[in-house]
């Protein structure tokens, strides 16, 4: 156990508090939407965790699309997974959510709010967890509990509804070579729900409450005027790092044919960033230096961090100095 690790596991026993994680992989394996690294992604994280910021294994839950997963991340299991480990947390606990899949942007519920498009992540069965639905787990939270999120999909800048953008958006839509992006298009995802719903409609929301019932996302079953739209917790302990902006796509890489093993190109990019530095940087620092790291490497995706300003500037995961 490193010096880090071990300082991270007293501040637990002293204050009482938790470490939990939720790590997330879909390859999407045989399909026409197949990735490759998605899976190595959170492994490696899960490593990271126990290892240099001391997080107890039992309260890390991995969910992956391999073969012999024990828990398939879908829709329903994810939320689950998800709102369990809320549920746990008490005031002062660090909870972490790790995603490296596909991600998608689907037509907003109503367009009068100022946004046409809103962002999502694509679970193995399509059944999909939308920024609502992360907004309603951060408001969940006892107070003094933080939630960070990172998401290494596509279209990932802003994956928590309402919260507040620290670095956002730089830059126009460009993709490198040599990568797979993580991204679904919404008319697949609208084809592939609707041939299973057997319903001739645009409308998303229809095929994915028709499929999933109370497991579908909050933004498509709620009955006000505004479906799914909430409002911000006070204080709000939600942190999203993403893997690129709103109307980016993020890199799926494979070199294996050149000897080596597939990852997602941020999710790379901080455990790069992190293996350089003993003491955890700042999440502002983090997603600035994951930029640089992409840059670098000849990556044109631009990592983006939402939170609050007192957050921005707090250790990742809150690793004591």
């Amino acid at each position: 156990m490193n010096v880090v690790c071990r300082r991270e596991k007293e501040r637990e026993m002293n204050t009482g508090m938790k470490r939990m994680a939720t790590l997330v992989g879909c390859n999407y394996q045989n399909t026409e939407h197949e990735l490759y690294g998605c899976i190595n992604d959170v492994l490696a994280m899960r490593e990271v965790l126990v290892h240099r910021f001391g997080f107890d294994p039992s309260y890390i839950e991995l969910l992956t699309d391999a073969p012999d997963s024990l828990i398939m991340p879908t829709g329903a299991n994810i939320r689950t997974t998800l709102s369990r480990m809320v549920d746990r947390a008490e005031p002062g606990d660090v909870l972490f959510f790790h995603y490296s899949g596909h991600g998608t942007r689907i037509p907003a519920p109503r367009t009068n709010h100022g946004h046409k498009e809103e962002e999502a992540i694509v679970p193995c069965d399509f059944n999909l967890i939308t920024d609502v639905d992360f907004r309603h787990l951060v408001n969940h939270l006892p107070e003094g509990a933080s939630f960070t999120i990172l998401s290494d999909s596509c279209h990932s800048g802003g994956l928590i509804d309402k919260e507040k953008e620290q670095i956002g958006p730089t830059s126009t839509n460009r993709v490198g070579s040599f990568h797979r992006p993580k991204t679904i298009l919404f008319d697949s995802i609208l084809h592939h729900l609707s041939s299973l719903s057997r319903i001739d409609s645009p409308n998303i929301g229809i095929h994915l409450s028709e499929l999933f019932g109370s497991d579908a996302s909050a933004k498509f079953h709620q009955n006000d005027n505004h479906p799914g739209r909430v409002q911000l917790a006070s204080p709000d302990e939600g942190i999203l790092l993403s893997g690129c902006q709103a109307n980016e796509t993020s890199a799926d890489m494979n070199p294996e044919g050149k000897g080596g093993k597939a990852f997602g190109a941020f999710s790379n990019a901080v455990q790069m960033v992190l293996k350089g530095h003993e003491i955890a940087p700042s999440n502002r620092e983090l997603v600035t230096r994951t930029r640089e790291v992409l840059h670098t490497h000849g990556f044109v995706q631009h990592p983006c961090l939402y939170c609050s300003n007192k957050n921005a500037d707090a250790p990742f995961l809150l690793q004591s100095m």
